[in-house]
């Protein structure tokens, strides 16, 4: 566990899930999730999305409102996996998919009312690896971690308050990514 300034957590585990797992996992999601591209606040999302959740259960961010679809066996395995490692609940997971390195998140907190005071996110990738951004919103501070195939990243405490984060385009040629960000939506 990684303490960060201001009280937040960080875990880092690069083979949360060993290479085959992840392999399977990785094409289940491509095959069975009904990826859509939103449009917010900015127009359309630089990525493709989709989000599960318990029933009556929905999120807003960047001017979208998701309404929970329901869970397909992949993500609850995946889900009851998380909770024990993580010790945590996880009612939803987000799910993003880069198609290339021009997909992208920009600098953000995950910071909304449904969250909670200090939620804890759960954060699995697969596909081609990508760097992911942490920055201090105070002192500039900036931490960074290439999020590989199999990969968990827990965000805890107070991570939300003092700090963004982000997924920057990519100049290189990347392959696909698929990220699932498990939460508990509490409001």
């Amino acid at each position: 566990m990684i303490e960060l300034r201001g009280g937040g957590r960080l875990l880092h585990a690069p083979c949360f899930l060993n290479a085959s797992e992840a392999d399977v996992l990785f094409h289940q999601l491509l095959e069975q999730v009904p990826w859509r591209q939103e449009s917010g606040r900015f127009g359309p999302m630089p990525r493709l999305t989709a989000w599960y959740a318990d029933a009556g259960r929905s999120y807003s961010y960047s001017g979208v409102t998701h309404i929970g679809l329901e869970w397909i066996p992949p993500l609850v395995a995946l889900k009851h996996r998380l909770e024990a490692t993580c010790e945590a609940s996880f009612n939803s997971a987000l799910l993003n998919r880069y198609r290339d390195g021009r997909d992208s998140m920009g600098w953000h907190a995950d910071n909304e009312r449904e969250l909670g005071i200090n939620p804890a996110i759960a954060s699995v990738s697969l596909g081609s690896a990508r760097r992911f951004r942490l920055k201090h919103l105070q002192t500039g501070e900036t931490l960074e971690f290439d999020l590989s195939h199999g990969s968990l990243l827990l965000m805890a405490g107070t991570t939300q308050h003092h700090w963004q984060h982000a997924v920057p385009k990519s100049t290189r040629s990347v392959g696909e990514r698929i990220n699932v960000t498990f939460r508990e939506i509490v409001a």
